[in-house]
């Protein structure tokens, strides 16, 4: 065995001082976010109801780096820097000659890469005078990181969890009722879209983010939250990528090819987008890979248009790839991933060509994420399972070509509270279930009317 490290840690004054925007280096003329009632550019004032002007102007800025306050740097302390990994027993495993390597998220109280975000959206709200957050969770891994945030900074949570992941995952509201936060299972009878979608008992993401900015819309104490798609969750996780830059460089490697797992985006751009600047600026030739469901394959499959960011209609009209707003995916496990569209600056750089989606079954990602655990030790999320997946294909690619290849994963988080998904494939148990063409192209028939994307 090597005698070479396998664990690169950076010091704590090494956490980054600003977050990377990609805005200002996107090719083209980005499209704007659209009102739908007026089909003009959304602006501040659509976002003011329910946003502080703290993250608005985190939105829509153009600077290239955007400071970290330091009261968000003192929390990072508590997880960050976070360790990237050179995964030697798995590469053995695989008899490759590619050199794997993953960035590890799940260390973080939470247990994913989620309070990257999350606590930037607590201290601004706190700082706006805001007293009560409210929030959807697919999973449970950002609402468990807004849970933690709210308690850090004293303000109520209030969270619309999904439902397929509310029954599965029951130790996940109890971490966030832990943190002081109020769980509802989405579709729920509290608010109005809630009950619209009550034929949807398993629910979506789109019709819990329905839910919460419908408590926030009404509530002048209340704002909203989310935990990817929009250009500030984006940036906040851009830590990520900065800090495993320099932990490559510390390996004495570059990655030839980046991959993490897409179900609304942040934790792939957290790590791709300050790599995905030195291409776009002409100094790397890195590939980047964004692994997702197959019984969700919005990027793969989805229609590159104006759509809601919800069920309901509530949101701006985002430029995204998307199955349709009131597509409801299946009950994967992956239930962080199921989400009908993706980051408007994600889907832009797969339209682009500069990001290649593939789409996988859960059988597959779970036979991946089995074979990393017994050779890291690390049991991985459902969701960061599909990039190990497609990673492993990456190694094997490589010993069939006889090449050498660097590979960099975004493992964003741990799989502690998903062992029923486990328990299944383990069992035999776990379906591989079909994603439904015609229920894509009704919802597609369905999108709101909105100019053509170029």
């Amino acid at each position: 065995m090597s005698d070479e490290p396998v664990k690169y840690v950076l010091p704590e004054s090494d956490i980054p001082t600003h977050w990377v925007n990609l805005m200002p280096d996107l090719p083209g003329d980005p499209s704007p976010p659209l009102n739908p009632g007026t089909g003009e550019p959304a602006g501040p004032d659509d976002l003011t109801p329910i946003f502080p002007m703290g993250l608005i102007q985190q939105e829509v800025a153009t600077d290239p780096e955007v400071e970290i306050p330091d009261e968000v740097r003192d929390v990072y302390k508590r997880w960050r820097p976070s360790p990237l990994f050179r995964a030697r027993r798995l590469e053995r495993a695989l008899d490759t000659p590619a050199h794997i390597y993953y960035k590890y998220e799940g260390g973080s109280p939470a247990g994913s890469h989620k309070p990257n975000s999350a606590v930037p959206q607590a201290y601004e709200n706190k700082k706006a005078g805001v007293r009560r957050l409210a929030t959807e969770t697919g999973a449970g891994q950002w609402g468990s990181a807004l849970a933690l945030a709210c308690s850090l900074f004293d303000l109520d949570c209030v969270v619309y969890m999904v439902g397929a992941s509310y029954d599965q995952k029951p130790y996940r509201r109890s971490m966030m009722e832990t943190w002081g936060a109020t769980v509802y299972r989405s579709p729920s009878d509290t608010t109005d879209a809630g009950k619209s979608q009550s034929s949807h008992p398993t629910g979506s993401l789109g019709i819990a983010i329905s839910e919460a900015v419908e408590v926030a819309a009404k509530d002048p104490d209340t704002n909203y939250s989310l935990g990817s798609v929009l250009n500030h969750v984006c940036l906040h996780q851009t830590v990520i990528g900065q800090e495993a830059m320099a932990q490559m460089g510390m390996a004495g490697e570059e990655p030839d090819v980046v991959v993490g797992c897409v179900g609304g985006g942040s934790n792939f751009a957290g790590l791709s987008f300050p790599f995905i600047r030195r291409v776009l600026r002409g100094e790397a030739k890195t590939r980047f890979l964004a692994a997702e469901p197959a019984a969700c394959p919005t990027l793969t499959r989805g229609a590159y248009r104006y759509d809601f960011g919800d069920t309901v209609g509530m949101t701006p009209l985002l430029p995204m790839y998307t199955l349709g707003h009131d597509f409801v995916p299946p009950p994967v496990h992956a239930g962080g991933l199921r989400y009908h569209g993706d980051a408007p600056m994600l889907c832009g750089l797969v339209k682009a060509g500069l990001i290649e989606a593939r789409a996988y079954a859960q059988n597959p990602a779970f036979e991946a994420a089995v074979n990393f655990a017994r050779n890291e030790g690390i049991v991985p999320g459902p969701e960061p399972a599909h990039a190990i997946r497609a990673a492993v294909d990456e190694a094997l690619a490589a010993r069939e070509a006889g090449e050498e290849r660097v590979v960099l994963i975004g493992l964003s988080g741990h799989g502690h509270f998903d062992m029923s998904a486990y328990d299944d494939y383990l069992a035999g148990r776990l379906e591989d279930i079909e994603f439904s063409e015609a229920d894509m192209e009704a919802a597609l028939a369905r999108l709101p009317e909105a100019p053509a994307i170029a």
